[in-house]
């Protein structure tokens, strides 16, 4: 009897209770028999490193509800949400999942597949009045805001919420496709994306949990995690932006603006602005605040700063694009049967482990593992190479 399947995509940055409710809403609305998550590597999409390790975030899933990890490749994890939602959706057609299930902190109620249809409909029409106003010294999400207001008025405006407009994204990338995934939104318990506060309730958001175990403090965040995010905090290193602060501003200083020029999505001179205020910043959160401006957003700053300390090129990109893949973290019995079903089926090739055939083609996650790993002590720490899935035997 064939398996059938629901998708999730994920950072798990670190995993904990809001997403362990996500998974079983996922599998009971949907009533899938798999969970497949397609997850951000070692770096993501807000472009910052993740805590911990993809291995250690792809088993804990494991061990919580997901039957099969996929890693969502480089080239669309540290991306706007457009193109991480086209990465994500990508995947999980290419192993023709039957639905998409995801977080949403909307508050009224939203047909996204309605949205969808909508705007690959309109999607003309949605670039050309884009093009109109793109110089207008408004940022992104503001221009996209009155874009919408102009032309979809029947979609709910909140720029402010992340999940929603990663909600948005995955509807219009799967309303092109020919047997789009059924939309499964769910709404966000707890604690809003942005929260820094540590609830007293079993949910409390990503953000506030990295911050106090930033701050060594694992005793607040006992209840809001699950067992296997306890132990693989307290017994690692954890990453964060100002581990990499000294090899981005030796980066910035050691390159001439010629070959800045060259890292991806780097332009309007904005290399100028970097080379220059380097050299009075004294951490990395100093420098996101000298450099910030109207236009150039923390985030969107962060993820040139990911492109210039991975030295990635537009090249190097669009190859991923070009040439996509699904490389396989970490799966269970059921996942394993899964992935046995749609292995003929697939559009991508399935990758298990790096050989030479293939580590030109992954050359770019490869990459990704050895910078995140500089800071790590241990050996061990190995991200790709010499690395397989991580098989969870299930219990009877």
């Amino acid at each position: 009897m064939r398996l059938t399947s629901c998708g999730v995509i994920v950072e798990y940055n670190p995993f904990h209770n809001g997403h362990i409710y996500h998974l079983k809403e996922a599998r009971k609305k949907s009533e899938a028999d798999v969970l497949v998550a397609v997850m951000s590597g070692n770096f993501l999409q807000r472009g910052e490193p993740a805590i911990i390790d993809k291995w250690q975030r792809a088993e804990t899933a494991l061990h919580n509800g997901a039957d099969l990890v996929i890693e969502l490749p480089f080239a669309y994890a540290v991306q706007s949400a457009d193109y991480f939602a086209k990465g994500g959706v990508k995947l999980l057609h290419s192993l023709n999942v039957e639905s998409l299930c995801f977080g949403t902190d909307l508050t009224q109620s939203m047909d996204y597949e309605l949205f969808g249809q909508t705007y690959v409909e309109k999607e003309e029409l949605i670039n050309q009045r884009y093009q109109e106003i793109k110089n207008n010294g408004q940022s992104y999400p503001q221009q996209m805001t009155q874009i919408y207001r102009e032309l979809l008025q029947q979609v709910p405006l909140d720029f402010s919420s992340p999940n929603h407009i990663l909600g948005m994204a995955y509807a219009k990338e799967n309303a092109r496709y020919n047997n789009p995934m059924s939309l499964i939104p769910i709404t966000r318990q707890g604690s809003g994306y942005h929260d820094e506060t540590i609830k007293s309730q079993e949910f409390s958001s990503a953000t506030a949990i990295r911050q106090r175990v930033l701050e060594k403090d694992m005793t607040s965040i006992s209840h809001t995690v699950p067992s296997e995010t306890r132990e693989f905090l307290k017994n690692n290193n954890l990453h964060s932006w100002e581990d990499y602060w000294p090899l981005l501003k030796y980066h910035l200083l050691t390159h001439s603006f010629e070959e800045l020029s060259d890292t991806y999505q780097l332009s309007e001179g904005i290399e100028y602005r970097l080379k220059e205020l380097v050299k009075k910043a004294a951490s990395f959160s100093d420098f996101m605040s000298l450099v910030k401006t109207k236009r150039y957003t923390w985030t969107r700053l962060q993820r040139l700063a990911t492109y210039l300390l991975l030295n990635v090129t537009q090249e190097e990109i669009e190859q991923v694009w070009t040439h996509s893949y699904l490389r396989v973290l970490s799966f269970n019995e059921t996942g394993r049967q899964y992935l046995k079903q749609e292995k003929n089926m697939s559009e991508l090739p399935i990758i298990t482990k790096i050989s030479q055939k293939n580590e030109r083609q992954l050359s770019l996650d490869i990459r990704a593992g050895q910078i995140y790993q500089l800071i790590e002590k241990d050996i061990a720490s190995e991200q790709d190479y010499y690395r397989s899935p991580i098989y969870l035997r299930e219990e009877c």
